[in-house]
């Protein structure tokens, strides 16, 4: 998943946002409520992650705002704020979780699993396609009795395929969706990370289920043998 981090302090910025990272996520961190609202406008994501007090706009206001927008990502806030009309407070403004602070990580991963399900390939813990299973807690691809272990980036464009099946996905898609804000990946980042994973899914035989548009982009879409689609 995509998720906005938003963590002024950065002693708990940077702990949550290496244990999301290592699970597979792409987690774009910022320590304000200003930069947040920014990003906001300019890229979708799968989970929101908001401290309650941040500087110039606070956590609840970013996710009231964001509810107000018509977005519909879960949002999970994170607080030193524990009484039940606290708590009330951050469900009434759209939130649909909350953790006290000091954050506990396992908890965490826990809480941003439970919240990943909303999606509607989800089918116990992976993503479903046809016969292709993603496991979302191991990183691992599977299809029948074969399956391997993928990196985290394999692991995130995979997920990334899963969430969009059969849609046309152009290369400022996947960049946008992949790289964390504020990095600017190589020229042809996607079409070497586009080769790494058809190459991983040759031990599951599913290479050519990630076939290439020309003058478009590519998809993933379940065939069982070669489209003559190109495999750059």
């Amino acid at each position: 998943m995509r998720i906005l981090l938003v963590e002024d302090d950065p002693a708990q910025l940077e702990p949550i946002h290496t244990v999301l990272s290592q699970a597979g996520h792409i987690v774009d961190g910022v320590e304000d409520g200003t930069t947040a609202q920014w990003l906001l406008t300019q890229r979708d994501y799968d989970l929101l992650i908001l401290d309650w007090m941040l500087p110039n706009i606070s956590g609840l206001s970013l996710c009231r705002q964001y509810r107000q927008s018509g977005k519909t990502a879960p949002v999970l806030m994170l607080t030193a704020k524990d009484t039940t009309p606290d708590k009330v407070a951050g469900l009434d403004a759209g939130a649909d979780d909350y953790l006290v602070k000091p954050v506990d990580l396992v908890e965490l991963l826990a809480r941003v699993r439970a919240l990943g399900r909303r999606s509607p390939l989800w089918q116990g813990d992976s993503l479903t396609l046809g016969d292709l299973h993603l496991h979302l807690a191991d990183l691992t691809v599977q299809r029948g009795q074969a399956s391997a272990q993928l990196s985290a980036r394999e692991f995130q464009l995979l997920e990334y395929f899963l969430r969009h099946p059969r849609q046309v996905l152009t290369r400022d898609q996947i960049e946008q969706a992949l790289w964390q804000w504020g990095t600017e990946p190589e020229s042809n980042a996607v079409t070497t990370l586009i080769r790494r994973l058809r190459q991983r899914l040759q031990a599951v035989s599913a290479e050519h289920w990630v076939e290439t548009v020309y003058g478009m982009g590519y998809r993933l879409n379940p065939v069982d043998k070669p489209s003559g689609s190109s495999h750059v």
